[in-house]
């Protein structure tokens, strides 16, 4: 079978680790294990992975500081694996740069399901390389950036998907539902925070960026 690239898991329970090799093995990944934040560190500048499956627990460093430092240098897509069920631990891995979040216990094949959808849309937009302009901000979708007065500004992987999203159907009200299932790929079971937490990063990173609230329903690009 043929090697499509290297996912990263960075995971100190070994019994989860050979479960998640045997899964994405068989759907053509190679999957490198660290079993701590440093190792992680090391293998993602080693190995160039093309997503990081990131545990929250880890001993020593956790995974939000391990997220921290792989994101000061690098957009590569964040998954992080967490065994806590605080709402806000999921709100600081997001708030972080992280991608998604997926609670233990997990399916492996719904965890294989979202890898691919990072993917996916990863490589579509890459295949059909666009420019959008949202008042003096200019949205290129090949070199997955933001074009602003003062430079230019590189969100994570999700971040520019969301703001893709807003920016194809600009001037239309979307809900938190619509735009999980088009910028995640899958019904969120109800936690539409997630979407809330991307839009105010977006904000924060892009502040020119007209994304109206529409209270009650959700939120719309303004033309």
């Amino acid at each position: 079978m043929t090697v499509t690239g290297n996912i990263l898991l960075i995971e100190d329970e070994q019994e989860i680790a050979d479960l998640l090799e045997l899964f994405f093995e068989r759907e053509g990944f190679r999957l490198i294990h660290a079993s701590t934040g440093e190792e992680g560190l090391v293998r993602m500048t080693e190995r160039d992975p093309r997503v990081v499956l990131l545990d929250v627990g880890l001993p020593g460093m956790d995974g939000f500081e391990v997220c921290r430092r792989i994101r000061a240098d690098s957009e590569v897509p964040i998954i992080m694996l967490t065994a806590r069920g605080g709402e806000i631990d999921k709100i600081v891995g997001l708030e972080l740069g992280a991608d998604d979040y997926v609670a233990k216990p997990f399916s492996p094949r719904e965890l294989v399901a979202r890898v691919k959808a990072v993917l996916r849309r990863s490589e579509e937009r890459s295949l059909m390389p666009r420019i959008i302009e949202v008042g003096e901000i200019a949205i290129d979708s090949g070199r997955r950036e933001v074009k602003v007065e003062d430079g230019v500004v590189r969100p994570t992987a999700r971040e520019f998907d969301l703001l893709w999203y807003l920016a194809e159907h600009r001037g239309l009200v979307l809900s938190r539902g619509q735009i999980l299932q088009a910028v995640w790929g899958y019904d969120y079971l109800g936690e539409t925070r997630t979407v809330d937490v991307h839009i105010r990063q977006l904000r924060k990173k892009l502040p020119g960026v007209p994304i109206e609230t529409v209270w009650g329903v959700g939120y719309r690009l303004e033309s």
